[in-house]
């Protein structure tokens, strides 16, 4: 029997703000008349039982949004909670500056794990109620962009379609459908560019407010604290970022050389960057249904948990992976703790992707999965850098399966899957500096945001080359990336853990199920140790460290034929 209802039958019920208030006054008054280490930790305990039924209710209304942007019932529910969440903060501040002040401290630590009160420690960082209009704020303008970005139709070849959907086409054998539908994006977003403009600048105006009236310098710290990093800082990033420029971006540069001559082009376009071959991207051999059926078989030869895990996703219908008109674009993991279940959405485009996207979204919904029986909710996730862990070393650890769904291009997927991983690193630390630089200078104007853009491309990009897409070569292509607008500083999360993934492939060609172990290991500790604690508990080399990226590229070079 599964633990859950089918997805569309989950009752949804939105929250009562003066339930919420009592429930809190009562914890509080509880809190305060405990007297041993045990009694507090009940109260914690209770204080997470709501927690869980707050967030299960907070996923039902994203989701819902997130499938249907244009139904305004929905968006009233996603903007409720934009509205609630500062006034849950607040409760939340008010408690846990009673819990990390406990004179129990200790004991409660050795009770519930000292990872839980870093990141207390960190929350109490980020939040004061003299924020919360700003925090509904900057909610209004972060739903203002997806509705926008999932808004965009365009025309192309006779067809209607999203910009999910037209994705499909980037990969194109044909080099001139491939072109077009680049330039056709272009040509949609420069109708909204302004727009996009005015709110990420409005974003960073409030974000900085946020910032200084919580008495930092700027944004940054604030940012950092807001994504629970623990046991790193902003330096310890740059200098990975200068490892991915000294190491990477030359390796990255050998491989763009080597499509540009196996497409017979003096040199790569950026309409080119997503293709090896004259073939285009690979494709699945079949549509959404067909795939869902690979996928069962796949996750049955995995091991008996994969497989229990998958048939009870796909028996509850926790799986939204079609592309629709006025659905939002792009992929996720969210869970429903109610049921201690994870829901994935994507949005399938018949290419390559598809498959990249769905294992990836999986790796996060089976770790969520392994982590249900934690002792805390915040454990059932780990922070947003070591979550990326399993979803990327997934996508790896599903190659031996890759014929299933690619047939005799199965090989062909493999290396190009592996090329991208190295070629993605070079990009997501242009977007991670791009925010640090602009959060250092929150005064700049929209154009010098997309001067800055447009140099670092030329540093991390070098070869990139645009041919009549006016929106990329105005600096701009950075308005297309969701994680900039809604998810400050996340995007270098995924940079950090596909050095830790690919370290996962390197391992799993010597040793596969041993790292199958490590990997099941990893996904059960769930957030119980910070970022750097669950490498080392599974014997991967630590980013930071100086020289982490030789050996994995190394190993990549050797594979690709470049050593």
């Amino acid at each position: 029997m599964h633990p859950a209802p089918r997805f569309s039958e989950m009752p949804y019920t939105r929250p009562v703000v003066d339930t919420i208030n009592a429930n809190a006054a009562r914890l509080i008054e509880a809190w305060d008349n405990a007297q041993t280490a045990d009694e507090q930790v009940q109260v914690i305990r209770q204080w997470d039982a709501q927690q869980a039924e707050l967030q299960s209710n907070q996923t039902l209304a994203m989701v819902h949004f997130q499938q249907e942007t244009k139904n305004p019932d929905y968006k009233s529910e996603k903007v409720f909670f934009d509205e609630l969440n500062p006034v849950l903060l607040g409760h939340d501040l008010e408690l846990l500056k009673r819990v990390t002040g406990s004179e129990f401290r200790v004991e409660l630590e050795a009770k519930l794990g000292k990872q839980a009160f870093a990141v207390w420690d960190c929350f109490l960082g980020t939040f004061e109620p003299a924020i919360a209009d700003l925090k509904r704020e900057e909610a209004a303008l972060t739903t203002e962009y997806s509705e926008i970005m999932a808004g965009i139709e365009v025309e192309f070849d006779g067809e209607t379609m999203n910009l999910s959907t037209l994705r499909g086409r980037y990969g194109d054998p044909d080099r001139d459908v491939r072109m077009r539908a680049q330039q056709t994006r272009s040509t949609a977003l420069d109708a909204v560019s302004p727009e996009l403009d005015r709110i990420y600048h409005e974003l960073t105006q409030v974000r900085h407010k946020m910032a200084t009236t919580l008495g930092y310098s700027n944004f940054i710290p604030l940012g950092y604290g807001r994504m629970s990093r623990t046991d790193y800082d902003a330096n310890d990033v740059a200098q990975f970022r200068a490892q991915v420029r000294d190491r990477v971006v030359p390796l990255a540069q050998q491989i763009y050389a080597r499509r540009a001559n196996t497409l017979g082009l003096p040199e790569l376009q950026f309409h080119d960057e997503s293709v090896r071959d004259h073939t285009g991207v690979p494709r699945p051999k079949g549509d959404h249904d067909w795939m869902l059926k690979r996928a069962i078989e796949m996750f049955d030869a995995l091991g008996a948990d994969f497989g229990s895990f998958f048939r009870m996703m796909a028996d509850c219908d926790l799986l939204d992976l079609k592309a629709r008109n006025g659905k939002a674009g792009g992929g996720f993991c969210a869970s429903v703790p109610r049921y201690g279940v994870p829901f994935i959405f994507a949005n399938f485009n018949g290419t390559q992707d598809d498959v990249n996207v769905f294992t990836h979204e999986c790796g996060h919904a089976f770790q969520n999965w392994s982590s249900r029986d934690q002792s805390l909710l915040l454990y059932q996730w780990p922070t947003y850098e070591a979550a990326e862990i399993h979803s990327m070393s997934l996508e790896f650890l599903t190659y031996p399966y890759m014929e299933a769904f690619f047939g005799d291009d199965a090989a062909r997927f493999i290396e190009g899957h592996l090329e991208d991983a190295i070629l993605f690193l070079p990009y997501g630390c242009a977007v991670d500096e791009f925010q640090h630089r602009v959060y250092e200078r929150p005064d700049m104007t929209p154009d010098e945001r997309a001067k800055l853009w447009s140099e670092l491309e030329s540093v991390y990009l070098p070869h990139r080359q645009y041919s009549e897409m006016s929106h990329m070569e105005s600096g701009r292509l950075w308005q297309q990336q969701r994680h900039i607008y809604a998810s400050p500083f996340y995007y270098i999360d995924y940079c950090l853990a596909q050095t830790c993934a690919l370290q996962m492939w390197h391992a799993a060609a010597n040793d596969r199920d041993g790292t199958m172990a490590r990997y099941r290991e990893l996904c059960s500790l769930g957030g119980s140790k910070p970022f750097t604690e669950l490498v080392s508990a599974i014997g991967l080399a630590n980013p930071f460290a100086p020289g982490s990226l030789n050996a994995v590229c190394d190993a990549v070079a050797d594979t690709l034929g470049f050593s």
